[in-house]
């Protein structure tokens, strides 16, 4: 580990630090103001195409390199690197009383998402933490190491009443990294230690990694999972996912997992009218083959920098399509581009809007999709060495 150094920043009472090779320079750009932006659209393996400003901060972070620093003989930074920074966090669960939420609590090992996803709602997040919800996002991930422990703790407590628990609320819990450090598999190793449910969503075919696990909970019917598919063109995912699992490898999860006797459902999600709108019923009908039960769907959402990375991201990569797009998302956010109200957040409004729900509830109904409501049972969660409560 001599070629590699530590930095450290504390920001808002987070404190982490990053592992970077001492040639991996970065240009630090400091003004009274917000700061010019440089732009590197059309990165491939990556969903945004530049750094949007931190809407906190006035430093930004740019992948202008300067070349004094940097050895013309050794490795070559480049903005497609990934580090990975220690998060320190104290806790590792989450609550909320969102109403358009349907979980209570939930728990996320990572911060930032490597999929790259440029459509992410929680890119937004990322500034919180000093960084820019761009090129950040997906490439400086935060790691809480110590995620399985904080969730042991915190189920010890005599203060923990069991609830179903979310994982991946936020970010992928299968991302790529998890492939190595297993941390979403140590942390379901504890829920299932004290019996306690939870459901899980991901775009990433690793799930099948933790069947046994999952088919455990399973029978305690304590278990359910979505698996995410936007759109089954591969050249389209490769582009707006770039490093998710192909919509086929999704499908063959959801097959995987239904065998195994777990619930699993499809969540087409999000959808973006004018681009993978028409691919809904074909999305249905083939998660329903796979073995899907259940399904839900969600319109497209640009919250903060979300927007101007996603429309840089249409100019980029659909530049014929980016004003159809645009009108449509328009057309079901009351004459704006982004709706931050609850309820009307998740559904949309308007004409266009009624036709999505309307098709979503028509091929459902045909495909055979929720049918039956999932509810997960808490009655066997116990702490290690208490005898299971009796009702």
């Amino acid at each position: 580990m001599d070629d590699w150094c530590s930095v450290t920043h504390k920001r808002r009472d987070t404190l982490f630090w990053a592992i970077a090779k001492p040639q991996e320079m970065v240009h630090v750009v400091m003004a009274s103001s917000r700061v010019a932006i440089y732009c590197m659209s059309g990165i491939s393996g990556r969903g945004a195409g530049s750094n949007t400003p931190n809407r906190f901060e006035t430093i930004h972070v740019s992948a202008e390199l300067d070349e004094s620093f940097v050895d013309p003989e050794g490795p070559q930074p480049s903005p497609k690197r990934t580090q990975y920074l220690k998060d320190h966090s104290r806790t590792i669960l989450t609550t909320n009383n969102s109403p358009d939420i349907p979980f209570d609590a939930s728990i996320n090992p990572y911060r930032g998402c490597e999929h790259g996803c440029i459509y992410c709602y929680a890119r937004p997040t990322h500034e919180y933490l000093g960084f820019s919800g761009g090129l950040d996002f997906e490439s400086k991930i935060l790691v809480k190491e110590n995620a399985p422990e904080l969730l042991r703790e915190k189920l010890l407590s005599k203060s923990w009443k069991p609830i179903p628990i979310s994982i991946s609320g936020v970010t992928d819990c299968y991302q790529p990294i998890e492939r190595k450090l297993k941390l979403t598999r140590r942390c379901i190793e504890v829920l299932r230690e004290f019996q306690n449910p939870f459901t899980m969503i991901t775009k990433n075919h690793l799930i099948t990694r933790d069947i046994d696990l999952l088919s455990e909970m399973a029978e305690l019917n304590a278990v359910g999972a979505m698996i995410s598919v936007t759109t089954l063109d591969n050249d389209l995912c490769s582009v707006m996912e770039p490093r998710t699992s192909r919509p086929q490898y999704r499908l063959q999860a959801i097959e995987e997992l239904s065998k195994a006797g777990i619930p699993v459902g499809v969540m087409v999600a999000p959808v973006i009218p004018g681009l993978t709108d028409h691919e809904m019923p074909s999305i249905l009908d083939a998660a329903a083959q796979a073995g899907a039960k259940h399904a839900a769907f969600v319109p497209v959402r640009l919250p903060h920098s979300v927007l101007p990375l996603f429309t840089e991201w249409l100019e980029t990569h659909f530049p014929d399509r980016k004003e159809k797009v645009l009108n449509r998302i328009m057309s079901m956010r009351d004459g704006k581009l982004n709706d931050p109200d609850f309820g009307s957040r998740m559904r949309g409004s308007g004409v266009f809007a009624d036709q999505l729900r309307g098709m979503f509830k028509l091929y459902s109904r045909k495909y055979g999709l929720n049918q039956e409501e999932l509810e997960l049972s808490t009655a066997h969660f116990q702490r290690p060495g208490e005898q299971m409560r009796l009702f």
